[in-house]
């Protein structure tokens, strides 16, 4: 079954995990964060608002449309002093205008139907202070059909299971259609580009057999029977076993597309 995000359960899932120096290093490349007004728009359990915030930002705001989410994002962000959550929807927020240098929306836009793209990107557009930033970080389908390897360990989840990505393709809109839905909403110096960031380290197969049997921050993987889960912990223990020197450390990166705009 789909992840619930309203489920108690789950609030965890996207709370835990630290942002890697390797997405930090890049939306620093891309915007000086130093001394910026932040808004973070899907904040989950805020592993990226209080990324944001130890770059430098005077003050992040957490946006999500799940109280258990935002529940949990607070006891984790205990000692953020300039970081705070609300409540509130990608397409309406509530928030007043004007008021941010840089909005984040990070693994957001394939929860939206592409029809709500644009709508979602004028609200954005309200929000910045004229000058500031938008940056989408999510997949394209072009991203998801990249292949398995020690590194790309997605890439095998859709090689065992092709109903997945068949589903992953279905929710992923295209670059382009991002690119068109953000100038339809006002952005110019609209760009895109591609991000390789690191998910996570493993010290060794046990260590990666046990997150993806979690299912943590990996929604897809909700889809999956617990057999099936189980079945495709196993094909990938062999897949990447093949590709390891002894005592090697697992280096697990994702490809992602980031889309900005300027108001």
């Amino acid at each position: 079954m789909p992840i619930d995000f309203h489920e108690k359960r789950n609030r965890q899932s996207y709370a835990l995990r630290e942002a890697d120096r390797s997405w930090r290093e890049a939306i620093q490349e891309m915007v000086n964060v130093s001394g910026l007004n932040v808004l973070d728009i899907g904040s989950g359990g805020g592993i990226y608002s209080r990324a944001l915030a130890e770059m430098g930002a005077a003050h992040v705001t957490g946006v999500d449309f799940s109280q258990e989410m935002l529940e949990e994002a607070r006891e984790q962000s205990q000692g953020y002093a300039q970081v705070e959550f609300v409540s509130g929807n990608a397409l309406a927020t509530g928030l007043p205008g004007e008021e941010y240098d840089l909005i984040v929306e990070r693994a957001l836009i394939h929860h939206l139907a592409q029809a709500d793209l644009e709508e979602a990107f004028r609200e954005a557009f309200r929000l910045l202070r004229p000058g500031g930033t938008l940056l989408i970080q999510d997949r394209t389908p072009e991203d998801i059909l990249l292949p398995g390897s020690k590194r790309h360990i997605r890439g095998y989840f859709f090689e065992r299971y092709p109903r997945l990505m068949r589903k992953e393709i279905e929710r992923r809109p295209e670059l382009d259609i991002v690119l068109q839905a953000l100038n339809h909403a006002g952005f110019v110096r609209v760009n895109a580009e591609k991000l390789w960031e690191t998910r996570a380290r493993y010290p060794d197969l046990a260590a990666l057999a046990e997150d993806l049997l979690s299912r943590t921050g990996r929604s897809i993987l909700h889809e999956l029977s617990d057999a099936e889960l189980q079945d495709l912990v196993d094909f990938i223990r062999q897949e990447v076993q093949s590709q390891l020197r002894p005592g090697e450390e697992i280096v697990e990166e994702d490809r992602w597309t980031v889309w900005s705009g300027k108001r």
